[in-house]
């Protein structure tokens, strides 16, 4: 066994450090003192959680993305900065062995890119990266020496089970799915539920946005265009099921018919505590072991699409391929707002996307500029979509 002392210390920068994700993350690396550095921490405008996890940590740095909220004063040896440039000055350091980016939506993108071209780690709990610009976020990894390491439990989970495996030797990838808060439900029952119901999600604890996108399945969706460019597989070999117990995280079935899965309790600490040391395992006697007996039994649905019809429009996204998962990805942001602001029903979410990508149709993405134009162009027609929604919904209760 190595020396523990002769190894060298993992200096991290963590980007959404004030979200859920990001939280689990300084968990983890409290638990590992000597293993791990943190040398910066980003968030996106919650100054006064970021001022308190600098205290705490003690970072070099500390960004707020959004560069209209006022920094606190840069006292001892943390450095505070702002904006889109310190952002990316942060990824690019070369003082950085892995970047955990678990910031929300298409914002993640290019912190991604830059973070693979420095030639780091990017332990990626950002989907969107890879959902709006796959191919761009595969050539920056090319021309920079970066590594993706996902974060998500699912794709951790084929991680691990491909471990000495290439794509030549899967004959399909199958993702579990919670079913979230509304499994069960028919499409009728759905029609008439609130954020508050959507927000309750069974097994995680999660920010609102992908609490709802479980709620619809869009995150699942999301998940089979990350597999795609993951993997290097086919959509065709690509599946998902409900698995209400989320015991079992995903399972990778190879050309031989053996399957491989990888289980463990719900939580996020498992698989950030795998991307920071990959490939090495290290013990945490925090994370809950598995109990078979204790967790039985371990069930298994097909998805309704029926009742959740976000998850064949993400899917469909994928395969127009070009910058059709951008569109729908950013159409779904927009539609996820307007309904926990109340302005949409739940059934209207999947309404609004699919006027986005029926409307934008496909373009090429070639470049950061092209999923840039999808995703404001998405954004424009589906806010005239759920705004057009909310009011014919004013006018029905009036």
């Amino acid at each position: 066994m190595p020396d523990r002392e002769l190894e060298p210390v993992i200096r991290v920068a963590i980007l959404g450090s004030t979200g859920s994700i990001g939280r689990s993350a300084l968990e983890v690396v409290s638990r590992h003192p000597g293993r791990f550095e943190i040398v910066a921490l980003a968030a996106n405008r919650r100054v006064e959680r970021l001022a308190e996890q600098v205290e705490r940590f003690r970072p070099d740095t500390a960004v707020v993305c959004d560069a209209s909220v006022p920094l606190p004063e840069s006292t001892g040896r943390t450095e505070w900065s702002s904006g889109r440039g310190a952002l990316l000055d942060v990824v690019s350091r070369s003082d950085v062995d892995v970047v955990l980016n678990a910031l929300v939506g298409a914002a993640g993108l290019e912190p991604t890119v830059a973070t693979l071209e420095a030639g780091h780690r990017l332990a990626l709990a950002n989907k969107e990266s890879l959902v709006a610009g796959g191919p761009i976020v595969l050539a920056s990894a090319r021309r920079g020496g970066g590594e993706i390491v996902p974060i998500d439990s699912e794709h951790s989970a084929i991680l691990q089970c491909l471990e000495g495996h290439g794509a030549d030797a899967v004959h399909r990838l199958v993702l579990t799915a919670s079913g979230g808060p509304f499994r069960g439900r028919s499409a009728p029952e759905l029609d008439q539920v609130v954020a508050s119901e959507a927000l309750r999600h069974p097994t995680w604890d999660m920010g609102a946005k992908i609490t709802i996108d479980s709620a619809t399945l869009a995150n699942k969706a999301l998940e089979v265009i990350e597999a795609h460019f993951l993997y290097g597989l086919g959509y065709d070999a690509i599946e998902a099921v409900v698995h209400p117990q989320s015991i079992i995280h995903s399972f990778v079935e190879f050309v031989d018919g053996s399957v491989l899965a990888q289980l463990g309790f719900p939580t996020m600490e498992l698989p950030i505590l795998y991307a920071l040391n990959y490939p090495v395992r290290v013990s945490d006697e925090s994370l809950r072991t598995y109990d078979p007996v204790r967790a039985s039994p371990l069930t298994f649905e097909d998805i309704d699409h029926e009742a959740f019809p976000m998850f064949a429009l993400g899917v469909e996204a994928g395969r127009r391929s070009g910058c059709a998962p951008a569109v729908y990805n950013a159409a779904n942001e927009v539609a996820v707002q307007a309904f926990l602001e109340g302005r949409i029903r739940f059934p209207e979410i999947p309404e609004v996307v699919g006027t986005a990508m029926d409307r934008i149709g496909v373009s090429e993405l070639t470049e950061m500029d092209d999923v840039t134009a999808a995703d404001a162009a998405a954004r424009v027609v589906a806010a005239e979509a759920a705004a057009a929604l909310g009011d014919a919904n004013i006018g029905t209760t009036s």
